[in-house]
């Protein structure tokens, strides 16, 4: 290894990521306060400010190429791994725009079944600023995220959503319905979800971008209409924004405590209550 190499290998293991993760830590409760308020002007102006600064792009490096269950899998440009110096480079190269790379497709087996599911790889780039963009945006959409949502939010897991479930059916009896939603992540509405967003227009160019990128199945191009590819970093809070609202709206279809006549029965309506848990979690890239 060369003296350069040595240099650069020493330079990325000296950084205080502790002092990193404090930075963005702060900026990310900042953004989560305004959020919470309303406030829309400031938590964007944090939003810019964070995506601009080093520490939040090097922490975005590090979570694709050293942290990420996927580090190891390669997209298009058949990267697996980066060196340190081009770990460091690539924080300078971080910079939001207006195109994407196609993203590669594999197929992996759904647990316990025969068919298979897909997952659209972005390459290390596109997941670096996939990363950066997530750090910059959930913590705008977990202080606006209905209570009894648990799936794919930090902080929460599967047992959470049994709780709940648990404290919401204890005291008296209720009927329960288990309801999935057939390829959630497949067939999201692009313009819907983008309006949803309600973000700058440099983000949401970059996630359009995202959107639309092609997918590489089989050295063969596809376009993409709908959806959002299973694999990416942000595609977990992107569908989580897409969801948002369902809780709401079934409290307002179901409002506790009216009289609902069915034919000729009538009787006391209890009300109805939407927890909301992803039955997997994709593998994020």
């Amino acid at each position: 290894m060369s003296n350069t190499s040595l240099k650069t290998t020493a330079e990325w293991r000296s950084i205080n990521w502790r002092k990193l993760e404090r930075r963005v830590y702060k900026l990310q409760q900042r953004i989560y306060r305004a959020s919470q308020r309303g406030d829309i002007k400031a938590y964007r102006r944090l939003q810019k400010m964070l995506m601009n600064s080093w520490s939040a792009r090097a922490l975005a490096v590090r979570r694709v190429t050293q942290d990420n269950q996927g580090k190891k899998t390669a997209g298009v440009d058949g990267i697996k791994s980066l060196t340190p110096n081009l770990r460091l480079a690539l924080i300078d190269k971080l910079k939001l725009g207006s195109k994407a790379s196609p993203t590669r497709r594999i197929w992996i087996p759904k647990p316990g079944k025969d068919e298979k599911r897909p997952l659209g790889i972005p390459t290390i780039k596109d997941r670096a600023l996939q990363a950066l963009v997530l750090i910059a945006l959930e913590p705008e959409w977990e202080a606006r995220f209905e209570p009894n949502s648990y799936g794919f939010r930090a902080g929460r897991s599967c047992h959470d959503a049994i709780e709940a479930i648990f404290n919401c059916i204890r005291y008296k009896p209720k009927f329960v319905l288990d309801a999935d939603i057939s390829k959630c992540f497949d067939c999201i509405n692009h313009s819907a979800l983008l309006q949803k967003l309600n973000t700058s227009p440099t983000t949401r160019r970059q996630i359009r971008a995202w959107l639309k990128a092609e997918v590489m199945d089989n050295k063969q191009l596809f376009p993409t209409s709908e959806g959002t590819p299973q694999g990416g970093t942000l595609s977990p809070l992107l569908a989580n924004i897409a969801l948002h609202g369902m809780e709401n709206r079934i409290k307002q279809a179901f409002p506790k405590g009216t009289i609902r006549k069915v034919g000729k029965y009538s009787g006391y309506q209890p009300g109805a209550t939407l927890i909301r848990y992803a039955d997997g979690t994709p593998i994020q890239a």
